[in-house]
């Protein structure tokens, strides 16, 4: 949940994935420094201070995100750029194939504020984009609410799913990698074609915001991250080769 400011929303919320055999709640920056004991919040746990006492508090959603291998953007608005569309019943197929034999990996259901919901720029962070068919002259829904619709999607995926399984012997490299090396990535890659010259850092336009879409939905895995970035100190290396600094 990012930046929530309802603790009667985040007891609500943890309370939701209780009743679906969930127990992970993060908070990016909840408004209030108290949420987690905040009267409100505890009364409309209703019983699941478990998770409330649980809930991990990061700084930003890079920090909240930094092990996931697959965030799916929970939003009712359309976006003209962005990941790919799904459903909530789509998402929660792909979240147990995603996870299936993979056990090292983590799925999350990023929701945003309770007014204006998330930014472009934390839904380029996740790999799709996740909605739930409701009214179309009425689709806001409570963000603890639509978070309970997305844990019991997910639960039914999982029951549905009889092969699931966490085990199994994944070589580590095999890994899909997780969010923060993903961001590391994009950050030496725009290093890296800026040094080439193919991006202008003074007229960008939106040529970095597409490569962060396409790398994030890629489903990258350690080796191939390491292997990106390998490519990208080569380039870095072959430009400053051509381009040495003036003595």
């Amino acid at each position: 949940m990012v930046e929530p400011s309802h603790p009667g929303n985040v007891g609500a919320a943890a309370r939701a994935i209780k009743t679906m055999g969930f127990t992970k709640l993060t908070l990016v920056r909840p408004h209030l420094d108290d949420v987690l004991v905040h009267p409100d919040a505890i009364a409309l746990s209703s019983g699941a201070t478990d998770v409330l006492a649980g809930a991990e508090i990061v700084p930003d959603l890079a920090a909240g995100m930094r092990h996931v291998t697959l965030a799916l953007a929970l939003t009712a608005r359309p976006r003209d750029l962005g990941p790919p569309n799904c459903d909530i019943r789509q998402a929660a197929s792909l979240s147990v194939e995603h996870l299936t034999g993979r056990g090292s990996d983590e799925v999350a259901i990023v929701l945003g504020t309770e007014r204006a919901g998330l930014t472009n720029e934390q839904i380029a962070r996740c790999q799709r984009i996740c909605q739930i068919p409701a009214n179309p002259a009425y689709s806001s829904l409570n963000v603890a609410q639509a978070l309970q619709l997305a844990a019991w999607e997910l639960r039914y995926a999982l029951n549905a799913e009889s092969s699931f399984s966490t085990g199994g012997t994944v070589r580590p490299g095999d890994r899909l990698a997780g969010n923060e090396a993903v961001q590391a990535l994009l950050t030496h890659w725009e290093e890296a074609l800026i040094g080439i010259q193919f991006l202008d850092p003074a007229h960008p336009k939106k040529l970095m915001l597409r490569m962060r879409h396409l790398l994030t939905r890629s489903n990258l895995s350690q080796d191939e991250v390491d292997m990106l970035r390998g490519v990208c100190t080569a380039m870095l290396k072959t430009a400053r080769l051509a381009h040495p600094p003036a003595p």
